[in-house]
Parts: C-alpha cells; structure tokens; sequence
C-alpha cells in the first residue's frame, strides 16, 4: 500500500464501492481518505441518565440501563415499527426501529445491562431514541476515545457506506502509517513552534485519545497546509527578487519633477507619498516590481500610479494602466489627461468600442515611441498591440482577470515590465498573506486632507418618502444625487422593469430637475453621453444600476440611495458607497431596505452603518461568504485546503508566513541537510500546485 493506491485494494471496500465513493466523494486514493477527515467527534466514555436529558438538536449520546419489553406495533397501510422501552435508574424512554428484519428482533438483549448510542427525540414531552446502536460489552462501549463522525450522505447510507465504514476503513490506513508517510518538518521547527509529529497527528486527528489531542492534531495539520502553500509564494518571491531582471529606472527626471512642482492638484497624503517611496525603491532595482498597491475607494491610488508612470517616462519606458471595464478605463483616462492637460504628455485610451481609424494611431504611436501612456481594458492584450519599450504594467482590479490574461500583458516586453497591481476592493488580511504573499504589499491607509467621512443610514420601505425628501434639500444646496437598484443576471428582466418604473417614478417626484438614468444595456456611448451629462452638473439625479460601482468620479454627489440594499453584498455595498464624498461637502449612503431581512443582510447593513473601514468591512464579509468569492470568478477553487480556515486560522497563516520567511532568509535553497526532507515533500506535492501563479 502507498499514498497514491487507489481504495479499491482496501479491505471491505471493492471495485464497485470505490468507484461509488469517487463519484459521490471525490475520494479516489489513500492519502484522499487519508485526509478525509471527522466533521465533528463524539464523547463514548460519558454516560447520561434519562432524567438528565433535555432537548439538543442533533446531539448523539450514551445511556446505561435495561430493556424491559419489545412489542411490534402497527401503523399506516400493513406497516410495522419495532417499540422497546428502555429504563434507567432515573426514568424510561422508548427506543424505536422503523425498518429491521425478524433476526434483528430475536437478537435484541431483554433485562441486561447494555449501552445504547443515538439521537434523542423529544415528542409530546417524551424522550425516544430511534434505530440506537447497542452494545453489551462495557469494554468497547466506554472506549475512552473520541469517535469521528465523518461527512455522509443517504446516497452513501444506502449502498452501505456508513460513518463505521469509514472508521473501519481509516483505521486499517493508520495502522499502516509508519510506513506510508514520513515527516517533513525539521526537529528543530516542530520543537521551536511546539508542534507534534506528523503520524501522531494523523492518529489523533481521525481518533483523538481526548480533547487535549485532537487540539494538537489539528495545530500540527492546520501549519502544514499554510506552511507548504506560503513556501510556495516565498520561493517564488525569492526568485524573482533574484532571478527575474526588470529595466532599472534609476532617474526621477524632468516630466515626474515638472508635474509634481506645477501641476499636483493637492498635497499628497503621507501614505500616498510613503508608499510612493516604496516604488522608487523598487524601480531603482535591475529586478522586476511586483507590488500590490491596496488603498480604499478614493484614497488616491490613480495619483499614485500617475506619478509612477512620469518615472517610467523619465528613463524613456512607456506605460500601460489596465481595467476589467469599459468604464473605469474611460474614468482612468478623463483623470490622468485632465491632471496632464498642460503637460504636454500624450495619454491615449484602448478600449473594444476604439474605432478601426483610432487603433491604428494608437498602434502606430506606440510602436514608434511617440506615446507614453495607454489607459485600456482587455483589448490592450490583442497580439497586435506592440510596444516600443514598455517598462511599467499597472493592472487595476486584478482580481477580475485570469492569469493567462495577465501573462500576455508580460509578454509585450522582452524584458518583463515592472508590475502595479492596484486594487479597490479592501483584502482581508489574512488572504493578504495567503494569496499575495510573492507580492509586496503597500497600503494607502489614509483619506485626502478634507474629506468627511460618509454618513450611512439604514431606512426602510416606509420612509421612502422622507428619503426622497432629504435628497431634494440636498439638490437644493446645489448638490447630486445617485439613486442605485440592483441588477442581478438571473432576473434581469425583472430587474430592467424595476429599474424603469422607478425611474419613473423619480422624473414625476422630481419633475423641476434634470434626471438621467446608466445601465448594462445601454450602448458605450450611451453610458458616456449620460455619464458627461450627470458628470458636468447639468443632470442632478443619476439612475442606474451597479455599472457605477466602479469608475464614476464626480465629487459634487453628496447623496446615493441605495433601493433594495438587502439585494447587495458587502464589498458591492461599499464600492458604491465610495461614489460619493469624494468632494469637500458632508456625504451621505442611504441603504433602503424591505422590513422583513435575514440575519446576514442584518448583519450587512449594520456593518455598513458602523463603519466606512474598507478593511474591517472586508473581514465581516469573509466570515459571511468565505474566502472562495472574495478571490474572484477567475481563481475559483482556488481555496481547497482540507484543515485551514482563512477566516478563522489568522494566527496560523500568520505563523507560518513568519516561519517561512525565516527560512527563507537563512536558506534561500533549502540547502541545508536539515531541510533535506521538507525539500523533497514540497517538490513532490506543492511544486507547480499553488494555483494563483500571479505575476508569471
């Protein structure tokens, strides 16, 4: 037996039964079951008594006692159920067989001392028991260990694959464990972090001796998974600090100095100029940047990568900044050519609705170095667009492309450009560590000088009407109002009626102002025509739907009111939410919201309301939806550890990210002979697996 025998050479299971299990399980081999592990364990050495127990849902115990009599009663249509009465010094219960066979009945055990194991019902304020296992010998009954109880289905219940099955099964594995797996952790690391030995957790994991145990099992289990993902980062990261050659841009010259002194529209924040410093650095270097630049919606990230583009312009690279959509690289265009307007610096933008006679400027001015910088989405991948020297690569909203995409933007360099990789979306810290951790990381933890905090309250359906009210003042003092409702794929019929009959309803309230509506369906220059109209102050209401997530700037909107804000999610919520107070003006979000909410939209709503922190907010909508859909569509599947929880298990990420970097740090190459077996379990298992191969 080895670690990749399939189940099928196990005993009891078979040809057939192995194939069942792949199928419902995804359980092909013995180290697949090997790591299958318990759901929950229960305690078989505690005994209750009857006149103890009180209602737990699902709760499976041990009672000691006697059968006094079986009797087969009779219901529905030539139905029969087995009824037992079961009695302890405290009281009796029933215990209840609604299938068994006449063998069954005769071997039932009357007026001795047995054990009984189950689920507790309670009905009509009476105990039962229903199909209890029942065991004689008080040896095996209080074995004094904690049983698993692993994930089964009735699909596996009926073709015998019972939670015992797998016991049995998993027992036999263990018993064969010496010679399967060996250890791969240093002695000195284990007694360092004070973790046990590898076999010894796989025992106590499946079949803790008590709490203590499983505890020191699953520590040991949850580190190796984090420790062998992170090292997988960190060798990356330490060859691309090494290995992998960038343009140096060793000047910070004239078009970076000139704007900076005559055109910089407001004092940089001290984050925005600490992280600025940390680019500088690495763009000095002969080695490639790699950099995640995080900073919450409006904290000035565009500034940022503006000024580093000049840099790039100042050692003769040209640059490219990237979104997912249309509207946030027309958005990134507007506010880079109007902050170079005078500059003389030429910006040009790439988009699928570029006319046929504008690509072939863009491509002809690109190849021959006339133009510097190109705003653009996906279209900028196409093998025809060609760059002279492309030194700088800024991807905004990463996580909304593939790393295919991202490797063709690579490739348009013989030398790979230095990378930005920009995002809006606040990341939980400890995905953070998990899935960026071959990235450095620069956070602009820190708003523009002037600006309120938003002000966000939550109303409902009934206060409509005073919701209405409040935006009408607010348009009085001369400012714009967002009115948002969801879009969802499913029912974008619907929606698209919902969106129309309200906005209706919007013209007639506001029927002296000037209204324009944004959504999905509109053609791209539609949407611009109507973004301008809203944009230059003209229109005071802009309907739409969650297009304006991203990519909309206009800072005189001081209220967004948000319809059926139950419908949206977290991170979405405060997106939108940073469409407004992006100005000098007091800003108010407004969630509307139906009466009747589920607890997680209660728990929504009550975050938005407490707090404008995109990162504490980004927490909470972990916990709610995992850590899978805040990865993003692309990188799905991506969070298959076995043990590890990225939501609860920060400390362990954490301690593995320190452990590693250590390491690192002392044995960039796993040289030494002490590494000789974690070296060799990581090329065998992880090498080429961490799914997320970022910037390559």
């Amino acid at each position: 037996m080895t670690l990749d025998s399939s189940i099928e050479f196990l005993k009891g299971v078979g040809p057939e039964r192995a194939k069942f299990i792949r199928n419902v399980l995804g359980i092909s081999t013995v180290e697949d079951l090997l790591t299958f592990y318990p759901l929950r364990y229960i305690d078989r050495s505690k005994i209750h008594r009857i006149g103890n127990l009180v209602e737990e849902p699902d709760a499976e115990i041990q009672l000691k006692g006697k059968i006094t009599d079986v009797q087969e009663i009779g219901y529905g249509k030539g139905k029969k159920r087995l009824v037992a009465k079961f009695r302890d010094e405290s009281g009796t219960m029933e215990l209840v067989w609604f299938r068994y066979s006449k063998w069954m009945k005769d071997q039932i055990p009357i007026n001795r001392d047995i054990f009984i194991f189950g689920k507790v019902n309670l009905f009509n304020g009476n105990f039962s028991m229903a199909h209890p296992e029942i065991e004689v010998d008080e040896k095996k009954a209080l074995s004094g260990t904690l049983l698993p109880i692993y994930p089964g289905s009735e699909k596996l219940s009926k073709r015998g694959i019972s939670n015992k099955f797998f016991q049995i099964t998993i027992m036999e594995i263990l018993r064969n464990l010496p010679s399967l797996i060996e250890e791969n952790l240093p002695d000195s690391m284990m007694k360092k972090l004070k973790l046990i030995g590898r076999i010894t957790a796989f025992y106590n994991i499946h079949f803790p001796k008590d709490l203590a145990h499983f505890e020191y099992a699953n520590r040991r289990i949850k580190f190796e998974e984090a420790f062998f993902f992170q090292l997988g980062y960190g060798l990356k990261k330490q060859h691309q600090k090494t290995s992998v050659v960038g343009n140096p841009f060793p000047v910070v010259g004239e078009n970076f100095n000139h704007f900076y002194e005559n055109f910089l529209p407001f004092e940089l924040t001290n984050a925005q100029k600490r992280v600025l410093k940390e680019i500088r650095t690495d763009l000095k270097k002969p080695i490639q940047m790699n950099r995640l630049l995080q900073g919450d919606v409006g904290s000035g990230k565009t500034m940022v990568a503006l000024l580093s583009m000049l840099i790039a312009m100042d050692n003769g690279f040209q640059s490219c900044i990237m979104a997912p959509t249309e509207i946030l690289a027309q958005q990134h265009f507007n506010g880079i050519s109007e902050l170079l307007e005078n500059t003389g610096i030429k910006v040009r933008l790439l988009t699928g609705s570029t006319k046929t006679s504008e690509r072939k400027t863009i491509h002809q001015e690109l190849l021959n170095g006339e133009l510097s910088i190109l705003v653009g989405t996906h279209a900028v991948l196409e093998d025809v667009v060609q760059f002279k020297n492309l030194g700088l690569a800024i991807i905004d909203e990463q996580h909304r492309f593939g790393v295919a995409q991202r490797a063709k933007l690579w490739a348009k360099n013989k030398i790979p450009p230095h990378i930005l990789v920009m995002t809006a979306t606040p990341i939980p810290r400890t995905l953070a560590m998990s899935f960026y951790s071959d990235l450095d990381v620069s956070v602009i933890d820190e708003m523009p000088v002037g600006r309120k905090p938003i002000i966000t309250a939550h109303r409902r359906d009934k206060d409509r009407l005073s919701v209405f009210r409040f935006a009408k003042e607010e348009i009085e003092k001369g400012r714009q109002i967002y009115f948002v409702y969801p879009l969802i794929e499913e029912s974008e019929t619907l929606d698209y009626k919902n969106l129309m009959e309200n906005f209706d309803h919007i013209l007639e309230f506001y029927s002296e102002y000037n209204v324009t509506m944004l959504h999905g369906r509109m053609r791209p220059e539609e949407k611009e025509t109507n973004m301008k109209y809203f944009a230059s102050g003209k229109a005071q209401i802009m309907v739409a739907t969650t297009v304006i997530e991203v990519g909309v700037n206009v800072p005189n909107a001081s209220v967004m009111v948000i319809e059926s804000a139950e419908r949206f999610g977290l991170s979405q919520l405060h997106q939108l939410r940073g469409r407004v107070g992006r100005g000098a003006e007091q800003s108010y979000c407004i969630l509307l919201t139906s009466d009747k909410l589920s607890k997680e939209s209660r728990t929504r709503i009550k975050t938005m309301t407490e707090t404008n922190d995109g990162f504490k907010i980004s927490e909470v909508d972990m916990q709610l939806r995992g850590p899978g859909d805040i990865l993003g569509t692309q990188q799905s599947g991506v969070v298959d550890f076995k043990k590890l929880n990225l939501v609860a298990d920060g400390n362990i990420i954490k301690l593995a990210k320190n452990t590693v970097d250590e390491l690192i740090l002392h044995d960039p190459h796993l040289q030494k002979p002490e590494y000789l077996s974690l070296r060799n379990y990581y090329v065998k298992q992880y090498k080429g697996k961490n799914k997320w191969g970022r910037i390559s």
